[in-house]
């Protein structure tokens, strides 16, 4: 062999060893998990508006059950149909909600081990299989048109001592992450409805009617024990058939118009659909069928020999500086807490096994068409065709009474549309309210009316 050749074979070898030296050499291996780290977990899902259904199944460790609560985008509008599609109003949360979703990343690797999932309390609470009730979390599903999936993930614990970073798995999957996200999932009836339920000020009150009477369930007699009427006048309330020596509690008073200002939801039933489409064509005149007053009278409402629509719990009207009258008729005891009394879910809870008093509330308004005194019209309405320097005296008082005329139209269609607006809504709904709201509203002249006090 010639030493050209021995040259060509060391070279060879060389090479050889360089090579398995670079395969066999040890090397830092990134895991998929830390390659992902800072990625969207849902990319596809780009537009808020895209959302048509949002599901958030809580779980509850008591009773071992999931606890589903869903709105849905249909018909033009959000619903919650857990609650017989009562519309879902609360629009900014719906919003933030689906912009919170859009945003989240797959901040920081947790864990690749489906052991830890109790700890982080990412366990689907849909997996039947799951042997533990505890380290369930809140599974959050989206989506969109014909039930398209635009994001589904299990939210479990916070992250001790980060802010607003929390445990997040997609189902079925074994990966955790730790995940930055300002969203607040909540499954409360009340967080996703407009629960002011009148939208009135009490500033806007300028009359208040309390009718105390109790009706015969039977005979559909009623006895009228007392009406109080209650105006206000240059800001100071006065009762009718007050005597010189006595005066309106401004305590008492100023308690009760703040409940009607501050007046929530705390449930919904649906009425008939009878009942309702005579509510909607004239709340004065409220007629149903023979099958349809069993729902009444299940709630508490009953119509009297004459016609008039009467509750257990007597009444109270409140009118307002727009000419509406608002009238608020007391039903039965709600009892229960949670869905029994949001939705009437539970059909079997009783007075014995309930210890939450709620309250029926029927709600109807009306726009009293004497409350804007009508002005006097224009002789004629010569000075639109006449340039404003032209005007003459008589001119300009013809501009006057026609500008007061045009503003008290204005008053009344204003005052006819919200009473409509109004009616259109409450004609749909048995309300329920707490029993502190109806403590604070169902008042007597001897609660509001009181003797003045003696000077010294």
């Amino acid at each position: 062999m010639n030493e050209k050749n021995k040259t060509m074979i060391f070279i060879g070898a060389t090479i050889v060893l360089v090579v398995l030296a670079f395969v066999t050499a040890p090397r830092k291996i990134t895991p998929n998990s830390f390659l992902e780290q800072g990625e969207l977990f849902f990319p596809d899902f780009t537009d808020p508006n895209a959302a048509k259904t949002l599901e958030v199944i809580d779980y509850d460790e008591n009773t071992g059950s999931a606890q589903p609560f869903k709105i849905t985008f249909s018909k033009g509008k959000w619903t919650i149909p857990s609650h017989y599609n009562y519309p879902a109003d609360a629009q900014d949360r719906l919003a933030k909600t689906a912009a919170g979703v859009i945003g989240i990343k797959k901040d920081d690797f947790r864990s690749d081990n489906s052991a830890d999932h109790e700890a982080f309390g990412v366990v689907d609470p849909l997996d039947e299989t799951a042997v533990s009730l505890t380290g369930r979390g809140q599974r959050v599903t989206v989506k969109g048109d014909n039930d398209i999936i635009l994001a589904d993930f299990i939210v479990g614990k916070k992250v001790e001592a980060r802010e607003n970073i929390r445990f997040v798995r997609i189902p079925g999957q074994k990966r955790v992450y730790a995940v930055r996200m300002d969203i607040d999932i909540s499954t409360k009836f009340s967080d996703w409805i407009e629960t002011d339920l009148l939208k009135i000020l009490k500033s806007d009150i300028n009359r208040v009617i309390l009718k105390d009477y109790s009706i015969n369930e039977r005979t559909r007699q009623v006895n009228e024990r007392d009406v109080l009427s209650l105006d206000k006048k240059d800001d100071i309330w006065q009762a009718d058939r007050m005597t010189s020596e006595q005066e309106v509690d401004d305590t008492k008073m100023n308690e009760l118009l703040t409940a009607l200002d501050n007046l929530s939801i705390v449930g919904v039933r649906p009425k008939p659909a009878g009942l309702t489409q005579s509510l909607q064509k004239a709340a004065g005149d409220i007629s149903v069928l023979q099958s349809d007053a069993l729902s009444l009278q299940s709630k508490g409402y009953f119509f009297s020999n004459d016609g008039r629509l009467l509750s257990n719990e007597g009444e109270l009207q409140a009118c307002t500086n727009d000419g509406v009258t608002y009238t608020l008729r007391f039903g039965e005891i709600v009892y229960g807490t949670g869905e029994a009394v949001t939705a009437g879910t539970d059909t079997t809870v009783s007075e014995s096994s309930a210890p939450g008093e709620n309250r029926y509330l029927f709600i109807t308004t009306s726009f009293n068409e004497d409350y804007f005194k009508e002005p006097g019209k224009p002789e004629n309405t010569d000075f639109f065709a006449k340039a404003d320097s032209l005007w003459t005296d008589e001119d300009r008082k013809n501009k006057e009474l026609n500008d007061a005329y045009e503003e008290w139209i204005g008053k009344v269609e204003n005052g006819r549309k919200i009473s409509q607006d109004l009616n259109a809504h409450f004609a749909e709904w048995y309300y329920v309210i707490s029993a502190d709201s109806f403590e604070n509203l169902h008042l007597t002249r001897k609660d509001l009316v009181k003797e003045k006090e003696k000077e010294k």
